[in-house]
């Protein structure tokens, strides 16, 4: 690693560290914004996140969250999950993660990937047309999957897109994320509610792009029936 890329590096970290550092000691005083995402309400503390039943020519069916995850995440996270199903069979899984009061809901994608057991064997920034409610570029992050291990996941690649959203602003950067929270929670006392969207979809190996072209389709027809940022024109 060169002089230039470790100086970055440790900017990096220690910009990761001083906005957690922050956002601990405002915790007392903050207020919960609202979230980026429609939902309905589940209890007290707990909201469903709207995912639409039908995108384009899909059918598809509502995932409940695994109770290793729900132990796992802090008990005010709120999920929505639904897989899709194309007429031609291929099936692309929708998840929606959304934090409440403790920002530890959500946390770097690529630690969940590969504890999953994929491999990435490519990271890379992309942008998704949108036509709804305005026409804007979103910006998220494609990682190229493969499996962790010779011999698991059927022998079969993936697909894996994701991004962040919050009431007024998305990002496809994890640490972009946290700057604005941070950055919000002492300019107005208010923590943004983020949401960590992923859409995901295996494929045959060599099959990858036309798989994300896919995705890209899906998600311009399906992210504006539940995300709310960017709002539409005035």
């Amino acid at each position: 690693m060169t002089g230039r890329k470790t100086i970055l590096l440790t900017a990096a970290l220690l910009l990761i560290a001083a906005t957690g550092g922050l956002l601990t000691h405002l915790r007392a005083s903050q207020k919960l914004g609202p979230p980026g995402v429609k939902t309905s309400p589940l209890d007290s503390h707990l909201l469903q996140v709207d995912l639409p039943e039908q995108v384009l020519d899909y059918s598809s069916e509502s995932v409940p969250v695994d109770a290793l995850t729900r132990g796992i995440l802090p008990k005010d996270t709120s999920f929505g999950q639904r897989l899709y199903r194309a007429p031609d069979g291929f099936l692309a899984r929708v998840n929606v993660v959304l934090m409440g009061s403790d920002r530890t809901s959500l946390h770097k994608p690529q630690f969940c990937v590969r504890g999953s057991g994929w491999s990435i064997d490519k990271s890379e920034p992309a942008v998704v047309p949108m036509t709804r409610p305005r026409p804007y570029d979103l910006p998220v992050t494609k990682l190229t999957l493969s499996p962790g291990k010779p011999g698991t996941m059927d022998g079969l690649h993936g697909v894996y897109v994701y991004w962040f959203v919050a009431d007024h602003e998305y990002t496809r950067e994890h640490w972009q994320r946290m700057w604005w929270m941070a950055k919000d929670l002492l300019q107005t006392g208010v923590l943004q509610r983020w949401a960590y969207i992923t859409y995901f979809a295996v494929c045959a190996p060599g099959q990858e792009d036309a798989t994300f072209e896919r995705l890209s389709k899906m998600i311009a027809a399906s992210v504006p029936e539940f995300q709310l940022a960017p709002r539409a024109a005035p």
